[in-house]
């Protein structure tokens, strides 16, 4: 009897003990998934669209050359130059899930970065998707100036404000259509040289700024401030809170039809594009290369954002060779996709020597690469 008066008291409590294990386990599944479903404040960085230089594009409707030089002699290409775009997943209006920040985590392809980073607190998607307009115009028209000063035409240049941004000093100060003629008797062929002006004169005094308006100069002070905080870590610059944009006396009309896409960091390819179309030959030998980069009117390439997914992008359309800027590489390290060689560059100047290289076979294994530091 004792051995059944041990066990059978025993069967209830196992039961019991088994539902309330399930129900441990239930309750553990419905809340991890009910926390996936919360709003998380981060975006995800993910290839976007490939857009070969060299190539048509849809633009208003039609079929157009993504870079088209009406008035002057242009030459067959072959191969392509791409320039790669990153799509933003999430902004503040439409938080993405922590479900989707996990499986974005998981995805070498992409990167998760937090909300503030790209979308600063004030800032709308609309005022970021206003100054990524103004990115790109900035860096057409500087692409073209770099392209025919290394073709050798000469040109006059000025910098016209297009808005200032509210709570900001420019801001009542100067107006669109505003002509930038100095700062602290300086003058500027492009945007980067005026940012360095503010940024080097500080917060601490006002900069003196000579402008023309309406025909007649005007001098005005205005003492910048530090840009926002992002939450991203960044450097905090002193800034005046303008949009400019350079207007250029260029020879000839070189047309970039490209919509829906912001960002200044395609200048580079849109300068090898200009060139590879105004001179006879291939630069890339027809082969399939792609790149990114910022550049000025003297043909410095800049570092840009989102190099890892623009590096998958590159090697999901097919490009063998990627062109980075150097002051990247540090991002690019240990993380180039599988088939893609990626060759560092500081100008237009290697950026050409690399097409060449890449072209002829010759002089590969000189070409910079990024190596960690």
């Amino acid at each position: 009897m004792s051995l059944f008066t041990d066990i059978e008291p025993d069967q209830p409590r196992r039961r019991r003990g088994g539902l309330v294990g399930w129900s441990i386990l239930l309750v553990a599944i419905l809340g991890i998934g009910v926390v996936a479903l919360v709003p998380a404040p981060y975006v995800i960085e993910q290839p976007g669209p490939v857009f070969d230089t060299l190539s048509d594009v849809q633009f208003q409707g039609k079929s157009v050359p993504m870079i088209d030089i009406p008035s002057q002699k242009t030459y067959p290409t072959s191969g392509s130059l791409d320039m790669l775009t990153v799509t933003i997943q999430g902004n503040r209006q439409d938080q993405l899930s922590w479900a989707e920040v996990a499986g974005a985590w998981l995805d070498p392809s992409k990167a998760v970065e937090p909300i503030d980073a790209i979308y600063p607190l004030g800032e709308s998607v609309q005022d970021s998707n206003k100054q990524g307009a103004q990115d790109m115009v900035n860096s057409q028209r500087q692409a073209v100036a770099a392209a025919l000063t290394d073709l050798g035409y000469r040109f006059d240049t000025t910098l016209i404000v297009s808005d200032t941004s509210k709570g900001y000093p420019a801001a009542g100060v100067l107006k669109a259509n505003d002509t930038i003629v100095s700062l602290n008797g300086e003058t500027f062929k492009d945007v980067n040289a005026l940012r360095a002006a503010i940024a080097k004169n500080g917060t601490s005094k006002p900069a003196i700024m000579v402008i023309k308006r309406g025909g007649k100069e005007q001098t005005v002070q205005i003492t910048p401030v530090l840009s926002a905080d992002t939450g991203s870590g960044a450097a905090r610059v002193p800034v005046l809170g303008i949009i400019v944009g350079n207007e250029y006396n260029f020879p000839f009309d070189v047309k970039i039809q490209l919509e829906n896409v912001g960002g200044p960091s395609a200048g580079m390819m849109f300068a090898l594009g200009i060139i590879d179309k105004l001179t006879p030959g291939a630069l890339n030998g027809g082969q399939k290369v792609a790149g990114t980069g910022t550049i000025d009117a003297s043909g410095v390439v800049g570092p840009i954002g989102g190099i890892r997914q623009k590096m998958y992008g590159a090697r999901a359309a097919g490009a063998s060779w990627f062109l980075a800027p150097k002051d990247n590489c540090d991002e690019v390290v240990g993380h180039v996709p599988s088939g893609l060689t990626v060759y560092s560059t500081g100008t237009l100047k290697q950026s050409l020597t690399a097409l060449k290289a890449i072209s002829t076979g010759k002089g590969r294994s000189a070409l910079p690469v990024c190596t960690a530091p």
